[in-house]
């Protein structure tokens, strides 16, 4: 378990029900914000390892809090991982030269997005689970 704090800034509560359910499960620490302007509070109150960051929120979209955490003395360090159903072509290159370290489209692909992750936060990949035992051979008469 990493124990590292992820902040999950998502306005759908079934996804973000379904991905702290996921990251918790691979021994992250999760707080969550439902709209930009919690995002930013929260972020500088919790001080997260790492963010999520949905772009289409209310009350601040994610660029806005994309330049806003970026501005912040102790929030401009922190990685940003956007996770947005906003198509890719435009929006990956507008976030990434906005602060984010990675752009993941929506749905997620779990084991991407913990790859990216565990990569932003320096730590080793989860280790797979062993092989079972494999049964002797059967004898031929």
């Amino acid at each position: 378990m990493s124990g590292k704090k992820i902040l999950v800034v998502e306005d759908d509560n079934l996804q973000l029900t379904a991905l702290a359910r996921r990251l918790k499960s691979a021994g992250f620490e999760i707080v969550a914000a439902r709209d930009g302007l919690s995002a930013i509070s929260t972020a500088r109150k919790e001080q997260p390892d790492l963010i999520l960051l949905d772009l289409g929120l209310p009350a601040g979209d994610g660029f806005v809090v994309l330049e806003r955490l970026a501005m912040l003395i102790n929030t401009g360090t922190i990685p940003i991982i956007v996770v947005s159903s906003r198509p890719p072509l435009g929006n990956r290159d507008a976030a990434l030269k906005a602060g984010a370290i990675a752009y993941i489209h929506k749905p997620v692909d779990m084991p991407v997005l913990l790859k990216t992750i565990n990569e932003a936060l320096g730590l080793s990949p989860p280790e797979p689970p062993p092989e079972p035992p494999q049964p002797p051979p059967v004898p031929q008469p």
